[in-house]
């Protein structure tokens, strides 16, 4: 009896086997799978803010014809603050989005406690007008009521567009992240200043260092942003390139401007 059982599961299990290779063969390449990570969005954003900033704030200077030391003294107080600010508000913004997750969590659980006739209502008729069958609906909601979790986090999922709040989320980390990156990444259009120190003392030849380290940061960080989102590399890069190419660009010519017009007259 034993044996005939294990033949037949043996059986089954070959089926099944040809049966998704079979399947494997008709259904089309599989997408790529994008990278997740918890801190991924805080990378991303502090560090293209981080270039475009600093990199815009040395081409107005340099525009204005100020020192390689006014640069590095400005450039670095200005990447430190505003690293700070960013990493602050990361962390803010990232708690008070929790906080209003769990208080409109506890609200949800107390709607579906008191009033689960019409809430479970409301959610059938948000599956109804997905395309699924009235009675397929009916059904899948009568199936959550029995596990109030379930019907909860769906509820403010498919109802308030909420996902449910993660317990291990930390806003702290988020924040410090966000400082992280944005010194690091800024960091990249002032090391010219630095590393040409001994060998040159041309402003313009650091100008131009600081140009090429911030263009190779930027397609750096593009190509970085399309290996996480499993998008294409060239236009991702190109793409994040100008955006600080016309971010730098338009602080040198108002920087230029201003030091043309408004001035101080030799």
């Amino acid at each position: 009896m034993a044996e005939h059982v294990g033949s037949e599961a043996t059986h089954l299990l070959r089926l099944e086997e040809d049966g998704e290779a079979e399947n494997d063969q008709k259904i089309s390449k599989r997408p790529k799978e994008p990278w997740r990570g918890d801190y991924v969005k805080s990378i991303v954003y502090a560090g293209l803010d981080a270039i475009v900033t600093c990199f815009s704030l040395i081409s107005s200077m340099s525009a204005s014809h100020l020192s390689s030391v006014d640069v590095l003294v400005l450039g670095f107080a200005n990447l430190v603050a505003d690293g700070i600010s960013m990493g602050f508000g990361d962390f803010v913004s990232s708690g008070t989005e929790k906080d209003a997750a769990v208080m409109e969590r506890m609200v949800t659980e107390w709607e579906v406690a008191n009033r689960g006739g019409p809430q479970m209502t409301q959610l059938i008729r948000h599956y109804h007008a997905l395309g699924m069958d009235l009675h397929d609906a009916t059904t899948v909601v009568n199936i959550f009521s029995k596990y109030r979790e379930i019907l909860v986090d769906e509820q403010m999922t498919a109802q308030k567009g909420i996902p449910p709040a993660e317990e291990t989320e930390k806003p702290w980390k988020s924040g410090l992240v966000t400082f992280a990156s944005f010194l690091v990444f800024g960091s990249a259009p002032l090391l010219s200043f630095i590393v040409l120190i001994p060998f040159t003392h041309s402003d313009t030849v650091k100008f131009i260092g600081a140009t090429v380290l911030s263009a190779l940061a930027l397609v750096l960080l593009g190509m970085a942003k399309a290996r996480i989102a499993a998008r294409n590399y060239a236009v991702s890069a190109t793409v994040t390139f100008f955006n600080g190419a016309i971010a730098g660009a338009a602080a040198y010519i108002i920087g230029w401007t201003l030091r043309n017009i408004a001035g101080p007259q030799d």
